[in-house]
């Protein structure tokens, strides 16, 4: 494989090559001159080659009378050539060949050679098929893939491919390898079948072999099997090192602007970086290699595309034209026939556009392969006319075959119009399916904007379709899409637009909302209302209405009435809900003011004044406006409303004004409003729900009454399967005549799913209730009475009677009493309802009940007290309500109640107060004796406490003095150590009889130097291991040089010159010592002057050890106490006692022979005083064996280690 480095060669076998690329027709002089074989020697007749002849018949009888040379023919026929003149280069060779057919065979070999060049250089030039003939047929022909599948080709194509493959293999192999026109043939026949690393492989051996190859140039090969394989930056690198050795390649120049467009491609052409990189993309190279070669079919292609955008039709039909005729590639000649299609689309020629989408689309394979582009316009025309059957097929095919975004986004988009536009004929399955498909394939392509490798940027138009297809069944959704289309659209605003002053970014947002159209703010603000977020909705209805004044400024021709009325009337809408009652009156009046005629701003005013003036202004203005809109819907709707808040219940449902009204509508107006179903459908439920059932007669006419309220409801259902409220009626009408409570709770669920009324949560309390799950019944409950209900009295009676039901059932007072307080709120709101206080007492007496029948440690006086209090309240209420003139319940029952409460319970009651008062005195006792037996314990264990305290503080303080003689007997021991060093080094001392200075008295030197010395020598051996290498060495051989002279200074006085009998010893070194000792002995020996002084030295030693086993809190004086027991020289045990603290000396153990242990004994009293401190103790003890270390010395030093 060729050594290339990011396109570039660096030549053959690493040489870089410096020679200039061959150019075609370098060769050719700019003139030549052909010989006269007639006339005088040396005349010869000089032929311009850059200007030659139009016709060549002069010089072609010039060449043949004067009988020149075959090269004079190829000169001159080349120099044709050069001037694309390729007919007359071919007439050249042709007369050639004719003057030279006497000659030799292989003379005429050049000339047919390059005839046989032209001829190929000029059907290369020429177009491929007539144009009156189908381009397509031959083209299919040739080189057209399979229709079988997108990963196979045609059988005969394939063979073809292999049979050039094998033919230029054969080549190379009679050629042992040299032809690189045979690999360059083969590497093209290996890219032709999609073998790509092979063919890398040829392209990259022929660079290797020939580097300043340039026409044909194998970088060209190589950048495009990158391409295929996946390596586009590698491909781009070798096209521009081809264009760099070649600028005037029009195959590099235009490959590189493919590349350069496809960069592109992979941004959004309203991102910032698009635009630089197709600007260099078509002008620095698509626009040069078509100055290069105008006819190049790839270039030709490109340029028409970039002609295409720009909508010159004519250039366009030009360019793709030439690059159909011109090619044998069949992508290019599809491109070609795209183009041709892309324009007469855009013209409307949509016979024409579909035939060349067809060819586009063939000339790639067709079918399961095929051009992806084509087949979607072949869609496109579909749609454009008309024929949605058609191009859904077509896209869900195309779908199948490569997942576009735009495929799926067309397709969703015709299944969202057949949604919008279905017609009520057109079957449920069908509008269902035709939702789901709309969603799936709009939703699939959102999820494509998310991935980064697909760069695709969001559609407005696919947003705004999700909202319309959520809009009814899930209105969440439909709103987070219109609000990512909002800020796509805040994104778009031009920075002119943007205020500079504004740094809120609420403040920003609210002000930049009023340029994006009004139509999606108002829309916004509408689920918002359906979601009960006021507020948000009445901000964005307000900004619509800003939004509809800047619209208007801007384009004067759209109606900008419509909207503000449609506005405004929304957010008068959204006063209401929030309460602001006088803010929607103003608003509604001045939708009259600017339009008498708005029916919908009326109603909403008179219902506004049947909400303020029940009595009075609202039954005026409903009649008037009765009168005025009479055949009004929503007006009659408005009016059965009113009538069943005004009218008296009867007892006959045929003479219920309501019911008449509703009658009426149906039967003269709309047979099928919704509203009068609901509404009959409600009367006849409140018919039966009053009715008596205390025989069967009675109970089978209630039960027919329940059947023809739900025909009403059922009517309105079919007419309107969103009808929440006629869903509820049948729900009521399921539990009051069936009691199916199981079915009754799945309707009102989906009910609260549709319409957030506090009908629904209270239909749902009812149901829990009588299905004994209170605590869901609460809280429907609740939930009913926050929905602008607080001060119903009916639901707070409710929630009275569910807490009364939850407490009899757990046994609480604390739940019972919450009744108490819900049904007092109902009674406050309600004062002249006796129900409400018949409740209220009922409560009591339940209260009271409960108390008395509580075991006595569950209760106290406080409570069975208020409960006898309560009962008396209930007892005056009772009485009360039977002396009413209409009293809930039968005035015998209700007296009876009180007299039992007067007499019976009240006697309980008491008697319960006076048990519990004796109960809780009691227990109070026996708390009162608890609480002095545990204050006992606590002050027990506060006194042990103290005393634990006091005996650590005692220990503590015994510790510290203990530490403070410890260190006060160390400074005394450090007082003692300094003083006998300082008489030490005055004995030591003594005065120069010449200077007077006071120095260090010289050593005696004594026999058995020799001895000595074997003995320094060898401790100072081991303590150089056991310093790693250290100072130790270097006093070593000072020690070994100050015995040797002492020898013989004794030898000389002596006047022994007899040699000493050699002793033999042997050292070695014990594994591991008996006990570790931190200090270190001294390596110099220093010769005491006197028994006194060794014998001094070793008790202080002995004293020290004592001093280090009592005291472990002496570790910082470890150092001082080391030169105690080291020799005189303090330099030296300063140094050596730094090194013990790192690494602890071992003890060395020596063996004597048996010949020397005489001598030994002889010289035991001078080693005695050359050994360490330590040895020395040893030494005073009388041990023979000096090397052992003494038990309490080491230990100490071990337990000193231990203690630091």
């Amino acid at each position: 494989m060729a050594p290339l480095l990011n396109g570039h060669t660096n030549g053959l076998n690493g040489h870089t090559s410096s020679l200039e690329p061959a150019q075609r027709f370098a060769d050719i002089p700019s003139a030549i001159d052909i010989p006269v074989s007639g006339g005088e020697v040396g005349e010869e007749v000089e032929v311009n080659l850059e200007e030659l002849l139009d016709d060549p018949t002069e010089l072609c009888t010039l060449l043949e009378n004067e009988n020149v040379a075959k090269s004079y023919w190829m000169i001159i026929a080349l120099a044709y050539a050069k001037q694309r003149k390729i007919d007359h280069a071919i007439e050249m060779l042709t007369k050639g060949l004719g003057a030279l057919s006497r000659g030799r065979p292989d003379e005429k070999l050049s000339l047919l050679a390059c005839l046989c060049w032209l001829y190929l250089w000029k059907c290369r030039e020429a177009p491929r098929v007539k144009p009156a003939r189908g381009v397509l047929y031959l083209l299919r022909a040739s080189l057209q893939p399979s229709k079988s599948g997108a990963g196979t080709q045609d059988s005969e194509r394939v063979e073809t491919l292999r049979q050039a493959a094998k033919c230029f293999e054969d080549a190379l192999r009679s050629s042992n390898g040299k032809n690189l026109m045979a690999v360059l043939g083969k590497a093209r026949a290996s890219y032709s079948l999609g073998n790509y690393p092979e063919a890398l492989q040829c392209y990259q051996a022929v660079l290797e072999r020939a580097p300043d190859l340039v026409d044909p140039d194998p970088r060209i090969g190589i950048g495009c099997c990158f391409w295929q394989l996946g390596h586009k930056d590698d491909a781009k690198g070798a096209w521009q090192r081809s264009l760099e050795l070649n600028p005037d390649s029009k195959i590099a120049s235009i490959l590189l602007g493919l590349y350069h467009l496809d960069s592109s491609s992979q941004y959004s052409t309203t991102d910032p970086q698009f635009a630089p990189i197709y600007k260099k993309a078509m002008t620095q190279y698509t626009q040069k290699a078509f100055k290069l070669d105008d006819k190049l079919p790839l270039t030709c292609a490109t340029f028409g595309g970039y002609f295409l955008l720009r909508k010159a039709w004519p250039t366009v039909e030009r360019l793709a034209r030439r690059a159909i005729e011109s090619t044998d590639v069949n992508a290019i000649a599809s491109d070609g026939w795209y183009l041709l299609a892309r324009k007469e689309h855009y013209q409307n020629e949509v016979s024409k556009a579909s035939d060349y989408y067809l060819k586009a689309d063939q000339a790639r394979g067709g079918d399961d392969k095929g051009y992806t582009p084509a087949k979607f316009g072949a869609a496109q025309l579909r749609v454009l006319m008309q024929d949605y059957d058609g191009a859904k097929f077509r896209l869900e095919k195309l779908i199948q075959q490569t997942k576009s975004i735009e495929a799926m986004t067309l397709l969703g988009t015709l299944y969202a119009e057949d949604v919008f536009t279905a017609s009520p004929d057109k079957p449920k399955e069908e509008q269902v399916t035709d939702l789901k498909k709309a969603i799936s394939l709009l939703e699939s392509v959102r999820v494509a904007w998310k991935d980064p490798k697909k760069k695709s940027s969001p559609d407005s138009s696919v947003l705004l379709n999700l909202a319309r297809l959520y809009e009814i069944d899930h209105p969440e959704k439909s709103l987070q899409c219109l609000q990512q289309v909002e800020q796509m659209e805040l994104d778009e605003i031009p920075d002119e637009d943007r205020p500079q002053d504004i740094e809120n970014e609420e403040t920003l947002a609210a002000f930049l909302r009023e340029y994006l159209p009004p139509q999606r703010l108002n829309n916004m603000g509408y689920f918002h209302y359906q979601s009960e977020k006021y507020a948000q909705a009445r901000d964005l209805f307000q900004t619509a209405l800003n939004a509809c004044v800047k619209v208007g400024d801007k384009d004067s021709s759209i109606d900008t009435d419509a909207l503000v009325t449609t506005i405004s009337y929304n957010l008068a809408r959204t006063y209401e809900a929030e309460g602001l009652l006088d803010e929607a009156k103003r608003v509604y009046e001045g939708l009259l003011e600017r339009h008498s005629d708005y029916t919908d701003a009326n109603t909403r005013l008179t219902y506004i004044a049947l909400r303020q003036s029940p009595t009075e202004e609202g039954p005026k203005r409903i009649r008037q406006l009765y009168d005025t809109e009479p055949a009004n819907l929503e007006v009659r709707s408005l009016y059965g409303w009113y009538l069943s808040k005004a009218k008296k219940r009867t007892a006959n449902i045929a003479d219920d004004p309501e019911q008449r009204h509703y009658k009426h509508t149906l039967q003269h107006y709309d047979k099928h409003d919704r509203y009068s179903l609901t509404g009959m459908g409600n009367l006849y439920l409140a018919t039966a729900r009053e009715m008596r059932r205390d025989t069967e007669q009675e109970k089978d006419k209630r039960s027919k009454t329940y059947q023809k309220a739900v025909e009403f409801f059922d009517k309105a259902l079919q007419l309107d399967p969103g009808n929440a409220y006629a869903a509820q009626g049948i729900g009521i009408a399921l539990v009051e005549d069936k009691k199916d409570f199981a079915t009754s709770v799945q309707i009102f669920t989906k009910v609260r799913e549709s319409i957030k009324d506090a009908s629904v949560f209270l239909n749902l309390g009812h149901v829990f209730c009588e299905i004994k799950q209170y605590s869901r019944a609460i809280e429907n409950y609740e939930a009913a009475l926050a929905k602008d209900r607080g001060r119903d009295p009916q639901i707070l009676a409710c929630l009275g009677r569910v807490w009364l039901l939850k407490g009899k059932q757990d046994k609480s007072t604390t739940a019972i009493k919450t009744s108490l307080e819900y049904s007092q709120r109902a009674l406050e709101v309600a004062p002249e309802q006796v129900h409400f206080r018949f409740n209220v007492a009922f409560v009591q007496i339940q209260i009271a009940q409960l108390t008395y029948t509580l075991p006595e440690s569950q209760r106290s006086l406080s409570d069975v007290m208020a409960a006898s209090a309560g009962l008396d309240a209930a007892i005056d209420s009772f009485s009360a309500i039977a002396k009413s003139p209409n009293p809930p319940f039968p005035r015998g029952d209700i007296e009876q109640r009180a007299n039992m409460g007067r007499n019976t319970m009240r006697k309980q009651l008491e008697r319960a107060i006076q048990g519990q008062r004796e109960y809780e005195e009691k227990n109070a006792a026996r708390l009162a004796h608890a609480r002095e037996q545990r204050e006992a314990e606590v002050r027990k264990r506060d006194e042990e406490r103290r005393l634990i305290e006091e005996q650590s503080a005692e220990q503590r303080r015994k510790i510290a003095e203990e530490r403070a003689r410890m260190q006060e007997r160390d400074r005394e021991l450090a007082e003692e150590r300094a003083a006998a060093e300082r008489e030490r080094e005055e004995k030591e001392l003594t005065t120069d009889s010449e200077t007077g200075e006071r120095r260090k008295k010289s050593k005696k030197k004594t026999a058995g130097g020799k001895r000595k010395k074997k003995s320094d020598d060898t401790e100072t051996e081991v303590d150089g291991d056991a310093t790693d290498g250290g100072d130790g060495g270097r006093r070593g051989r000072k020690s070994r040089g100050k015995s040797g002279t002492a020898t013989e200074d004794t030898a000389a006085e002596t006047g022994d010159e007899r040699p000493r009998k050699k002793k033999k010893r042997k050292l070695e070194r014990k594994a591991k010592s008996a006990t570790q000792t931190k200090f270190k002995s001294s390596e110099k020996v220093v010769e005491s002057d006197s028994d006194d002084e060794a014998q001094t030295a070793a008790n202080g030693n002995t004293r020290l050890a004592e001093t280090i086993n009592a005291n472990e809190g002496a570790g910082e004086e470890a150092e001082q106490r080391d030169e105690v027991m080291g020799d005189g020289d303090s330099d030296s045990g300063e140094e050596e006692d730094d090194n013990a603290i790192i690494a602890p000396r071992k003890k060395v153990a020596r063996v004597i022979d048996e010949d020397d242990e005489d001598e030994d004994q002889d010289e035991s009293a001078e080693t005695a005083g050359h050994r360490s401190p330590v040895l020395a103790v040893n030494g005073a003890a009388g041990g023979r064996d000096i090397v052992m270390g003494d038990d309490s010395v080491g230990a100490a030093g071990n337990h000193n280690a231990a203690g630091q």
